[in-house]
């Protein structure tokens, strides 16, 4: 249906599990397996042979048995194959895991089904880092995995743009509507991988977008600064990515049928090898269906990418509020959450008595501003026919309205029902003959859902009832829906999306996820100029969009990486991604802790470190690296054996072995920018270490700051830290004890600071594993 994007917490859910669920007899019909077979070794012969002969075994049965090969990043291919030779093949020789092709889903707050039509939100009108942070990342290579790129958008000119660097070896892969002029100096890859599964044709390829995710992500993380850019007016100004400076590659691994892990992996073992520096991915599985590490196409190319310096930055995920939804966990993998900016979308309501409503959502109705359309509730509209109740009629379901109370009037609707999309009680309300529709939803208040040309607002529960109590106390009550404005410095931002992923990690309390936040709501980008669906009654389709999800948040931390690697080439995955952490702020514009969507303050589960700050995370004085042996020590946590973390890593010394002791508590120990510890008992102390670098230029002497909640006793030793040119690297002890009975989750944190840099790092205690 057209209408309306909203979406609620549940609907969501469920949506995401049913598409996932669906997958299930996808990858079953597709008939397609991935054989992961870990990292690529020239001098291991044995393994490159032992995928050769796999490969031409199933080529000999059957020519198009081979979908995709890796072999770059990591070994290993994917292949049409029955249940019992995928269980054969996953005894071999060299052979770590064998699985279905799994679908993904873009973490967008709506699925791809409803991506035309559904309501989203924009990004911040120019980028989160201020104008000083020059290079700009100039000569840094984002590659993206996702729906494609428009390339004809002015977001992607490489107008006074240096030479390709040198080190750039990917391609621009050529279709039917996409030559490989549409490549520059801005757009300087992009691939795309066909269908897997398509038996008897070959799928209709091509890296242009024809959803708008990739597009819109593209152009966040690097576009272009456009003077001008708006939707329809809205949110006027120079729309321009993180790090305008930046490459972009495109690897187009979503389809109209999701995302297929096959694809992806290949799109990371193709980026690997095409030399980008930095990879973005705004997708993921769905709440508590995340496989374990041997299984997640995710995690295998994220391991990989860092091994050979790529950061990955992944999205973490729509299914919040809900604790323990947070995707995309690896510790190799920068995961980040989603919050709102200081810009609102108001769209007022005007009740008899000029009575005004400051409502939301974004609508280009033709109602007078003048309170003179007669006003209904849904419960009052309420069919005679077929049974139905008050409640279904308030929430204006399909089938509820008797069109002679509704004809000519204006709509209140709640939005309790989780049965029916707010678009289906829209077209309820549009189809009985109504002229205005307003919906009540505190979330979807929040995240300014489109009504295209339809006059409709969206309000609070307050506001709500508010205008219910107005109906039901009025012989003849009466309301107007303004055109919606934009207001800017709205208070308080960021606030944490509804819809962003919570921790803690589903598999594991030892390591805090997410990471990071940034901007996710009301993010205005580039778009498919195309795209007549999106365009509103009598307009061009726009040329920039508004989305919401922790789709857009992930590549504004990707532009702010490629920003950070631009100023310190030299440094690794890790530490840029301890910059980032480490710099954050808990703090919004009201100066005050930053809060969720229900007014309480926020919490590493919900924010991890805190906001993202560019500027902040370029000198951030210390930095928390994350060496192989910890991600070896974490694979050893979670079972896995010496012999298959061997045949995973190639930089595994040949002495290696797991600990014989090690389990998910050892975790805790990970040279990570946070700290979570689990299980602790009351009178009982636990203790972690953390090695910390100085990559600023002077010598120092940082001080130790400790935020404890009551009841945890929290010791830093030593508690003062002495840099010099010949100790760069100094390692710190951390103990908490709980003096007395630990109830939930204890949050605090760890500063530390010589007067010019703070460099903090959020902690959580828990009591149970």
């Amino acid at each position: 249906m057209k209408g309306i994007v909203l979406f609620f917490c549940l609907y969501l859910f469920l949506v995401s599990f049913l598409r996932e669920s669906n997958a299930v007899s996808l990858v079953q019909n597709n008939g397609v397996y991935i054989v992961y077979m870990g990292a690529p070794d020239a001098s291991n012969d044995g393994i490159k042979n032992n995928q050769a002969d796999l490969m031409s075994s199933l080529i000999r049965r059957k020519k198009d048995a081979i979908v995709h090969s890796y072999k770059n990043g990591f070994s290993g291919f994917a292949a049409r194959l029955s249940e019992a030779e995928a269980n054969s093949i996953a005894q071999k020789p060299g052979v770590i895991s064998v699985f279905p092709d799994p679908i993904l889903n873009l973490h967008t707050t709506r699925s791809w089904d409803f991506l035309q039509y559904q309501t989203d939100v924009e990004i911040s009108s120019g980028p989160i880092y201020g104008s000083g942070s020059s290079p700009n990342g100039a000569d840094t290579i984002i590659g993206i995995l996702d729906t494609g790129i428009w390339p004809e958008s002015e977001s992607f000119s490489d107008s006074d743009m240096s030479a390709v660097p040198s080190r750039w070896r990917g391609t621009c892969m050529e279709s039917h509507d996409f030559s490989s002029s549409k490549c520059n100096k801005k757009l300087v890859g992009a691939r795309f991988y066909d269908d897997s599964g398509e038996d008897d044709r070959k799928p209709f390829g091509s890296v242009r977008d024809q959803n708008g995710h990739g597009t819109h992500v593209a152009s966040t993380a690097a576009g272009n600064p456009i003077s001008g850019a708006s939707y329809y007016g809205l949110a006027a100004g120079t729309a321009k990515g993180g790090s305008p400076g930046s490459r972009i590659a495109m690897y187009r691994v979503c389809t109209s049928d999701g995302c297929r892990g096959s694809a992806i992996m290949k799109a990371f073992d193709d980026a690997i090898a095409d030399g980008v520096d930095v990879l973005s991915l705004s997708l993921g599985s769905s709440s508590g269906l995340e496989p374990e590490f041997s299984n997640d196409p995710i995690a295998i190319g994220a391991f990989h990418a860092v091994e050979k310096g790529i950061l990955v930055v992944c999205s973490a995920g729509n299914d919040g509020p809900s604790a323990k939804s947070v995707v995309n966990v690896a510790p190799w993998i920068l995961t980040v959450a989603a919050t709102t900016i200081d810009r609102d979308f108001e769209t007022d309501i005007v009740l008899g008595g000029n009575k005004l409503i400051k409502g939301g959502g974004i609508s280009f109705g033709n109602l007078t501003n003048s309170a003179v359309y007669p006003l209904i509730s849904g419960d009052l509209a309420k069919s005679e026919e077929n049974d139905v109740s008050e409640k279904n009629a308030r929430s204006c379901v399909p089938d509820s309205l008797d069109e002679k109370k509704v004809k000519g009037k204006i709509v209140l609707c709640h939005n309790r029902d989780e049965g029916y999309s707010p678009s289906d009680k829209l077209e309820e309300v549009k189809s009985k003959g109504g002229i205005g529709f307003i919906l009540v939803d505190d979330n979807a208040r929040t995240v300014a859902p489109k009504f295209k040309s339809f006059a409709a607002a969206v309000v609070t529960e307050k506001d709500g009832n508010e205008i219910f109590s107005y109906i039901n106390s009025t012989r003849n009550p009466v309301a107007s829906i303004l055109p919606t404005v934009s207001k800017t410095k709205y208070k308080p931002a960021p606030v944490v999306a509804y819809f962003s992923s919570r921790g803690p990690a589903y598999n594991t309390h030892n390591l805090l996820k997410p990471d990071i936040t940034a901007p996710g709501v009301a993010i205005l980008a580039a778009w498919p100029g195309n795209d007549t669906k999106e365009a509103v009654l009598g307009q061009e389709p726009p040329l920039f969009n508004i989305l919401s999800g922790t789709s857009m948040s992930c590549p504004h931390v990707s532009g702010i990486v490629a920003i950070v690697k631009a100023q310190n080439p030299s440094w690794s995955p890790s530490a840029i991604k301890s910059a980032i952490m480490t710099t954050a702020i808990q703090t919004s514009n009201l100066k005050a802790p930053i809060t969720t969507n229900s007014g309480s303050i926020a919490t590493p589960y919900d924010i991890g470190a805190g906001e993202a700050s560019p500027s902040g995370a370029i000198n951030p004085g210390l930095v928390y690296e994350t060496y192989a042996a910890d991600y070896l020590q974490f694979l050893c946590s979670i079972g896995y054996d010496t012999l298959k973390i061997k045949l995973i890593s190639k930089t595994v010394p040949d002495d290696f072995s797991c600990p014989t002791n090690s389990s998910s508590e050892s975790i805790s120990k990970m040279n990570y920018p946070s700290i979570a510890v689990s299980n602790i008992k009351e009178n009982e102390t636990k203790k972690v270490t953390r090695m910390i670098t100085n990559v600023a230029e002077e010598e120092a002497t940082y001080t130790a700051i400790i935020k404890a909640p009551t009841g945890l006793e929290v010791q830093v030793i030593p508690n003062k830290l002495v840099f010099t040119n010949n100790s760069k690297k100094l390692n710190y002890e951390v103990s908490f004890k709980s003096s007395s009975k630990p109830v939930g989750d204890l949050f605090g944190s760890i500063t530390w600071t010589n007067g010019k840099y703070k460099v903090r790092s959020p902690f959580v205690v828990t009591t149970y594993l």
